[in-house]
């Protein structure tokens, strides 16, 4: 892959990484009620979902996702109920503070999270299908074309999802009394619903 080529796949990235989505909304929210650590499992569970996407677009399987009717359907459908799981969730939650919320809640799974809020978006992988090839020479070896593609992904978005967390864990600082807890329990929660919503009724395209 020559330089200007990956330059163009780095804006490309770099795009796709700004555009607001769940991955936006769910480092937000966990930065916002627990802080950045908690937020980096977030991220860091999000970028072993797109480096699955590019494994399947890889495979030639995000071709026949995008071919299938019912395989996209499925998918999408288990993402969309996933993402509104969570805002009910985080709309029921409790407003309190994270240092008196129950450790169990406390230890949850962020990287799983993550990973799941990715990994159930059909559209990313028909996505990833549609963006990477352009770039890819057939007539070099994949495999380093491949990493290198996926390292610029996933550190294009890591750095966009970090500065999203660390915006939310600034804005925490002036957000401790109960009201404005559930307020941001209802925001996030509305957040997530919407996401799952738009996600349900969404095409391929």
């Amino acid at each position: 892959m020559s330089f200007s080529v990956w330059l163009g796949f780095l804006l490309a990235a770099i795009l796709i990484a700004v555009t607001p989505g769940p991955g936006a909304v769910v480092s937000m929210s966990t930065g916002m009620r627990h802080g950045y650590g908690s937020a980096a499992q977030v991220i860091l569970g999000l970028q072993a979902a797109l480096l699955t996407h590019l494994a399947i677009v890889g495979l030639g399987l995000g071709a026949l996702l995008a071919a299938s009717d019912l395989a996209f359907t499925v998918v999408k459908l288990c993402g969309a109920a996933y993402l509104v799981w969570l805002g009910i969730a985080k709309w029921r939650a409790l407003p309190l503070p994270a240092d008196r919320e129950a450790p169990s809640l406390k230890a949850k799974g962020f990287f799983l999270q993550g990973l799941l809020v990715n990994l159930t978006n059909p559209k990313a992988i028909v996505f990833i299908g549609a963006l990477v090839p352009p770039f890819i020479d057939s007539g070099s070896a994949l495999l380093p074309q491949y990493l290198t593609i996926g390292l610029t992904l996933c550190l294009t978005d890591m750095i966009v999802m970090s500065g999203y967390a660390l915006v939310a864990v600034r804005l925490a600082r002036w957000l401790h009394d109960p009201k404005s807890i559930r307020l941001q329990n209802r925001l996030f929660g509305g957040l997530f619903v919407s996401a799952g919503a738009l996600l349900a009724i969404s095409s391929r395209t």
